[in-house]
């Protein structure tokens, strides 16, 4: 039987940087409203509660005190496109994977277009680039529908390759690397003779903390690992009135980006708590009531690591364990892609990459998926000194671009 693989890859950045706090420009000093339908607000919705379930499952089978970071809106606009490609009962599955159920094919894929027109939009303080692109074998054919689809609602450039060629592979990394101002070099490691396509979804941010932290403050503080490891890792510090909240579990900081749509939320276990506690209540209904109560303005001098860190994950178990096992069997289904060959997912890789320090925030996401033919209060404070979480949000739609954890400031992955 002829083999064929196809490889979709989507890929997201999150870039912050900091000039200062010169004046905003006039009228853009406040977050901006979004206004979204109601179907994209439940999209928003079900990507969130996917984003939650993996993480949860990824927080679980996970080396303890390892950092880590997902992107679920990387991971979701991946997995959405290729649901653009499958039937039956593989459809079926993505769509309890991804919470999507309610939301016809055709509204899913707007929702995805109108979520990133908003997104784009919102602040004049960040700069936000969005490319999609589809590179296939220039022998293998593709259903035109699959193709048009992706190219109107995601705006993709498509282009066929001598995939024989080994330029092929320079030019696809050429563009990843481009889109991703060199942060993210290159997605493709080698094109299989039975490669027959790479769908990639980019998209890079570049914004500042609304209020960067003077670095002159920064100096080695400790950092607790466990209660018993503790290490000295470059702290920053800032006093101000910040959003501020507190429960049984954990208290919480929102500092904002630019015109403060964008912002980074840190989450910090309650002393006789920890990480995964959190972790086991984080679910869409705890997180909007959450993101409900962080609206207390508090005096406070925080307390923040710098890190750098990457993250590397295969995602195949922790999205069976969701739901999705049949699209990595033998039983999938994806017959808009090519209705003559059987396909399946062979592997689903995801890689993060995060800095941050005085002057803002700089992350980076790729997913990949590979399909194949089948063989067959004043003057407290804030001190983020042991493990904690951190969520990228936007704060009106509430979309959750990335979610991490934070066990050690000073491992790189």
């Amino acid at each position: 039987m002829k083999t064929n693989i196809l490889i979709f890859t989507s890929l997201i950045l999150l870039f912050t940087s900091s000039c200062g706090k010169e004046p905003f420009p006039q009228g853009a000093q406040d977050p901006k409203p979004i206004e979204v339908d109601a179907t994209t607000r439940t999209l928003i919705s079900a990507s969130n509660r996917f984003g939650f379930d993996l993480f949860r499952d990824i927080y679980q089978h996970e080396t303890e005190g390892k950092n880590l970071m997902i992107s679920p809106l990387s991971i979701q606009l991946a997995l959405s496109m290729t649901y653009n490609g499958a039937g039956g009962t593989t459809k079926e599955a993505f769509e309890k994977v991804l919470h999507a159920g309610e939301l016809p094919e055709a509204d899913l894929n707007k929702a995805n277009h109108d979520l990133t027109k908003a997104l784009l939009e919102v602040d004049p303080r960040v700069i936000m680039e969005i490319a999609n692109s589809i590179w296939y074998r220039n022998t293998f054919h593709v259903e035109d529908a699959f193709l048009d689809i992706n190219k109107k609602y995601y705006d993709a450039e498509v282009r066929p390759l001598n995939f024989s060629d080994p330029a092929s592979k320079d030019i696809i990394n050429g563009w990843v690397d481009e889109k991703t101002h060199n942060r993210i070099p290159e997605i493709v490691d080698d094109i299989d003779p039975m490669s027959v396509m790479f769908l990639i979804n980019a998209v890079y941010f570049k914004g500042m903390w609304r209020h960067k932290f003077d670095k002159a403050r920064t100096e080695k503080r400790p950092f607790f690992i466990t209660p018993d490891q503790r290490t000295e890792v470059p702290t920053m510090t800032q006093t101000g009135d910040f959003l501020f909240t507190s429960n049984d579990l954990f208290t919480a900081v929102e500092l904002p980006y630019g015109r403060g749509n964008y912002s980074m939320v840190f989450l910090l276990p309650l002393p006789e708590k920890d990480l995964s506690n959190i972790v086991e209540a984080l679910t869409p209904e705890n997180w909007e009531q959450w993101m409900s109560k962080l609206d207390t303005l508090r005096d406070l001098t925080l307390f923040v690591p710098k890190f750098t860190f990457s993250y590397n994950k295969k995602l195949n178990d922790p999205l069976a364990d969701l739901g999705l096992g049949v699209a990595f069997s033998g039983n999938a289904d994806f017959p808009g892609i090519n209705p003559d060959a059987d396909l399946y997912i062979s592997e689903v890789k995801h890689k993060t990459f995060i800095k941050l320090d005085e002057e803002g925030t700089e992350a980076a996401a790729v997913t990949s998926v590979e399909i194949r033919v089948t063989s067959a209060g004043p003057g407290a404070t804030f001190m983020l000194d042991r493990p904690f979480l951190f969520v990228i949000k936007e704060k009106y739609t509430n979309a959750v671009l990335f979610i991490g954890r934070v066990s050690d400031p000073e491992e790189e992955g």
